[in-house]
């Protein structure tokens, strides 16, 4: 039997409305106790967690992890690692690989590569439609029997508003969760930068806020009608954001989340042609920051997830419009979600919350949270850990981030994968040092 104890830890368990120094004790991956030990407990390994937060581990909404088809940019291998140096124990994985997630052999293909050298959890959504194309149907059913959390397009419009329909039809028949990307296409246009003064300053094809919001209008009437569950992904305008919050006040079973990015970043970080900061949905203002902000306290923002794209030096290296859009975030999502808390933007235990019990709310898992029965994905934060992000020490194989030389307060010391422990940041300072 593998057994762990971490002892005398600040247990932050929003789930379980817990927020007290404690002891964890784990056997046979699973928490078999808090705070008394039970009768003939003997700790293989033993944590002092003194002076240090004890939470449940990460569960990131959306992280492209490039394999299967993209392996030259990152792989399972690599970004599984990245994650857990980072704190995150459960990553989603978007259904536009190489080929496509509308196969249940591809749902199996990745599930295999992560049991033979994945260090976190994955977890993958099916392609709403076949490849993922907007014309006919994928098999769902199929597809959440061989492990799929949810269904979604990805950043694919369906623009065929009768095949959009019957999908969240079969969808809602089969209970599955649909996983919107709000973005129409027409409206969109291929475009690169928020609809602003900054875009037309610089000569950038511009992303008007209409290109999320009537997606998402569009979306959520046919929801009315459907009966289905939807999570909006990546909101990233004010208007956005109360429609979701106008639509959970009516009744609907709508969920949103945000990437960590958005809450700090706006169109003036493009000003330099920064190709870091070409992202999907764009930038947008001060204003859509702040709001994004609020609807975090709101709650009609239910979680905070990295939007992980790991690139190759050269996809960032082309003129603005032609580089490939993303961020390499796995390794920021904590901190940056730790920065709202030090200035005094999000509370603590609601801060934790949309990282890790409602994130898996969402996805449907029994997972984020640390009462006795639960599956022992832990990590342990260092809050008063001061450091610096370089890019050349990221553990991604994507350097590609805008918040190179950031200062940060707080970050994972250890990380615990179903009982074991996948990360120490002691060891894994003394291999760098090596």
């Amino acid at each position: 039997m593998n057994t762990l104890l971490i002892r005398n830890g600040r247990i932050i368990d929003p789930a379980n409305d817990v927020d007290r120094i404690g002891d964890l004790y784990i056997a046979d991956g699973r928490i078999v106790a808090v705070d008394q030990a039970p009768d003939g407990f003997t700790a293989q390994h033993d944590i002092d967690a003194s002076d240090l937060w004890v939470i449940p581990g990460i569960v990131d909404l959306s992280a492209r992890l490039r394999e299967p088809g993209l392996e030259y940019k990152a792989d399972i291998a690599s970004e599984t690692v990245a994650a857990t140096a980072a704190g995150i124990t459960t990553l989603c994985v978007p259904p536009d690989t190489d080929p496509v997630i509308d196969e249940p052999a591809v749902v199996d293909l990745i599930h295999r590569k992560v049991a033979r050298v994945g260090h976190a959890r994955v977890v993958a959504l099916g392609a709403l439609t076949a490849g993922l194309l907007g014309e006919h149907l994928s098999e769902m059913g199929a597809l959440e029997r061989a492990g799929c959390v949810g269904v979604s397009n990805g950043r694919h419009p369906i623009s065929n508003a009768l095949v959009l329909r019957r999908s969240l039809e079969y969808a809602a028949s089969q209970n599955i969760t649909v996983f919107i990307e709000p973005n129409d296409g027409a409206l969109s246009n291929e475009g690169c930068a928020h609809d602003g003064a900054i875009a037309t300053r610089l000569g950038l094809p511009p992303i008007p806020y209409a290109a999320e919001t009537a997606a998402i209008a569009h979306t959520l009437e046919l929801m009315r009608e459907t009966g289905v569950r939807i999570h909006f992904c990546r909101l990233s305008c004010s208007r956005s954001v109360e429609m979701i919050e106008q639509a959970r006040a009516a009744g609907l079973l709508v969920t949103a989340d945000v990437a960590a990015h958005q809450l700090h970043l706006t169109e003036m970080d493009i000003n330099s042609f920064n190709s870091n900061c070409h992202v999907l949905p764009p930038l947008r203002t001060q204003r859509d920051m702040d709001a994004l902000r609020r609807g975090l306290n709101a709650d009609s923002i239910s979680a905070i997830c990295s939007d992980h794209q790991p690139h190759e030096i050269d996809a960032k290296l082309a003129p603005f419009p032609s580089t490939e859009p993303g961020i390499s975030a796995l390794e920021t999502l904590l901190p940056l979600t730790l920065r709202l808390v030090q200035a005094g933007e999000l509370e603590l235990n609601r801060a934790i919350a949309k990282l890790t019990c409602e994130p898996a709310r969402i996805l449907g898992v029994n997972l984020g949270t640390l009462g006795k029965g639960a599956v022992a994905d832990v990590c342990i934060v260092d809050p008063q850990a001061e450091w610096t992000l370089d890019t050349q020490q990221m553990k991604s194989r994507g350097k590609n981030t805008p918040f190179n030389g950031w200062d940060f307060t707080g970050r994972a010391r250890y990380t615990v994968v179903k009982g074991k422990l996948v990360f120490s940041a002691t060891q894994s300072s003394s291999s760098e040092q090596k």
